[in-house]
């Protein structure tokens, strides 16, 4: 089944994208919450219209995205947490825990555009940040013991 998507949804694609996924996922999930429609010819003829209208501000975006990734350059964020004696921590570092320390830094990125592994000793980890789909900047994450 060919949809055109109206939001980025991670794991499928991003906003305007035509995708072909299984007719379940589509008929169930994506069109009834909103995150797509279904691709006929109209519907495909009215996002290329829109995406040719919408091409010189879509370049803005990527420009600040860019521009965000090269502020962001080589950054090591330090997150501290509570560890057991063998370096295991208790719980996880999670996204939220990323983003609050982007932001304490000045940068004020949502935590769905963080992706990062299951992140549970301490030491040295990285983090994969969604600036723009074209614009993905890895940053250093060093987890300590409070």
């Amino acid at each position: 089944m060919e949809i055109i998507l109206k939001d980025d949804v991670k794991g499928v694609g991003y906003k305007n994208d035509i995708v072909s996924v299984k007719p379940g996922y589509g008929r169930n999930y994506l069109i009834p919450q909103g995150f797509a429609i279904i691709a006929s010819e109209s519907n495909k003829k009215m996002i290329a219209e829109n995406v040719r209208q919408a091409a010189h501000k879509a370049e803005k975006i990527k420009n600040d995205a860019e521009e965000i990734a090269s502020k962001l350059g080589d950054l090591k964020l330090e997150i501290k947490t509570k560890a057991g004696e063998s370096g295991k921590i208790f719980g996880a570092v999670t996204a939220l825990q990323v983003a609050d320390a982007l932001k304490e830094k000045g940068f004020d990125i949502d935590r769905k555009k963080i992706s990062l592994g299951s992140i549970k000793e301490l030491g040295e980890h990285s983090a994969v940040i969604d600036l723009h789909k074209a614009v993905h900047h890895e940053i250093t994450i060093s987890v300590i013991a409070e």
